[in-house]
């Protein structure tokens, strides 16, 4: 069956043997998403084109940037974004939706436990070694519940789609998942380039996301109207974008340490008429910073004493205190194991086979297949500090093999899953990229899934490394609803 599309995706290919989210192997487009595929199909090559610079002047003149460590300095670049977006059927959403909303609830149990009685430890599930030697865990914060009875109020879950067309976990970040703000500038940008296709289609809404997040954070304070700031580390952190991006829509103050102060174990904020009783800080800073007089006293970034007011009960910090402990790698293997332990029920969501370091067969392993495995810090993020063994020289893999000998606790390994393709523009040309998909659920008195999230595609060719630092891009995700009411509404 020849492909009956005869405009942008006259020539589009799937790679042999892949899965590709809108074609068929034999060229014909997905049912499900034909009627968009062809609306999409109306434009030219040349129209694309310009609808490209168009696009990448939406995001230069909003300032939607980001900030690259490639030297001793940091340099500012426009947040790589492919017009094709990623389509997801209402169907496989509402699956998705639920395995996402399984595994939150599962890890907020175990955070809780574990910063509690550690039934999970005493019933032998997870070992007890593994927990106390994470960067992650902090004793100190051991029979401390939060303020507002939450760890997780926001979450980003790291999927990838398998060849046969499963969503996989690959990790979780529950301490602060970043992206969220290119994946609402992504939806505006795509509505100004594509606005007809917007009117015609039934494709979900996410411009609530930060009046949905903030009313749930508040949702968290004994207090009517409580003050939420969102702490920022400042204007050269990566993601400070990001942070004065959601100030601005969530409607709250953006501040640096400095702008807080503790007094008597609450916390204010210093503004031009006085100082104000602050009631929920979302953080964007580390929890080795986040106060100078409990981790780290060369920290400038946070507040000293903020933990004091935590603990007393006084402030809402999200995400909580502690949180690394599940944000680990080598703890992310057991999470189908707290799904069975604490909810009693099979997980919704498949995720990679792990080798772990510390585990003396799983580290013989990973040191016989470096060619084969990804080997990934516990702690790390960004791309960094990893190695892709397939694609990585013989000295790349006999340096990491002494990194992993030294310290096997810090690494984890996973055999290579092939990603998912989607068509990306490829200089002059429609061509498959490996995707993956982080959505974001949010936490307050209920969960709330963010119908859409942060699609990351691989512009390099032959690449799998997804991360915009590393050479990545990302796409609108369109959650297609059978219901007329979002047409409507607006997206």
């Amino acid at each position: 069956m020849n492909n009956p599309l005869t405009g942008l995706f006259k020539d589009y290919r799937p790679l042999p043997g892949r899965y590709d989210e809108m074609f068929l192997e034999n060229g014909y487009p997905q049912l499900a998403f034909r009627q968009l595929l062809e609306l999409l199909d109306k434009n030219t090559l040349e129209d694309f084109q310009h609808y490209r610079h168009l696009a990448d002047n939406i995001f230069r003149n909003n300032g939607t940037t980001f900030l690259v460590y490639k030297h001793e300095k940091g340099t500012e670049e426009i947040f790589p974004f492919d017009l094709i977006p990623r389509i997801i059927c209402a169907q496989d959403w509402q699956k998705l939706e639920k395995g996402l909303l399984q595994r939150v609830h599962a890890l907020e149990l175990f955070l809780h436990d574990i910063y509690g009685e550690q039934r999970i430890l005493k019933d032998n599930i997870i070992p007890r070694e593994l927990i106390e030697s994470s960067a992650g865990y902090n004793p100190r914060m051991r029979h401390i519940t939060p303020p507002g009875g939450i760890y997780i109020n926001i979450s980003g879950i790291d999927l990838l789609k398998t060849n046969e067309g499963e969503y996989c976990v690959l990790e979780d970040n529950l301490r602060t998942p970043s992206g969220v703000s290119y994946v609402l500038e992504n939806r505006l940008t795509m509505k100004r380039v594509f606005p007809a296709i917007f009117k015609k289609s039934h494709i979900r809404t996410i411009k609530e996301y930060p009046l949905r997040f903030k009313d749930a954070l508040a949702s968290l304070s004994t207090v009517d109207n409580p003050i939420v700031v969102i702490l920022t580390p400042g204007v050269n952190n990566s993601a400070f974008f990001e942070h004065s991006y959601l100030a601005r829509k969530m409607g709250c103050y953006l501040v640096q340490g400095s702008d807080l102060f503790v007094h008597q174990e609450k916390v204010y904020v210093k503004t031009t008429e006085g100082a104000k009783r602050v009631d929920v800080i979302y953080r964007r800073v580390d929890d080795e910073y986040i106060d100078p007089s409990f981790s780290n006293n060369n920290s400038v970034l946070g507040v000293p004493d903020l933990v004091k007011a935590y603990v007393a009960g006084n402030v809402i910090l999200a995400n909580g205190l502690g949180n690394g402990v599940a944000d680990d790698k080598a703890i992310y293997s057991f999470v189908p194991e707290m799904i069975r332990y604490y909810l009693t029920e099979e997980p919704l969501l498949a995720q990679v086979p792990t080798y772990l370091g510390y585990r003396e067969k799983d580290k013989n392993i990973i040191l016989q297949n470096l060619d084969k495995f990804v080997v990934k810090m516990v702690d790390g993020s960004g791309g960094y500090g990893m190695l892709f063994g397939p694609q990585a020289t013989q000295k790349e893999r006999t340096e990491f093999a002494e990194k992993i000998k030294a310290n096997p606790r810090h690494y984890i390994a996973q055999e290579v899953v092939e990603l998912s393709t989607c068509p990306t523009w490829d200089l002059q040309k429609l061509a498959p990229k490996r995707v993956d998909f982080r959505p974001y659920i949010v936490s307050g008195q209920y969960r709330w899934v963010l119908p859409g999230g942060l699609t990351r595609v691989a512009l390099e060719e032959n690449s799998y490394i997804v991360n915009s630092s590393q050479g990545g891009g990302s796409k609108d995700t369109w959650v297609l609803n059978e219901e007329d009411e979002y047409a409507k509404e607006g997206i």
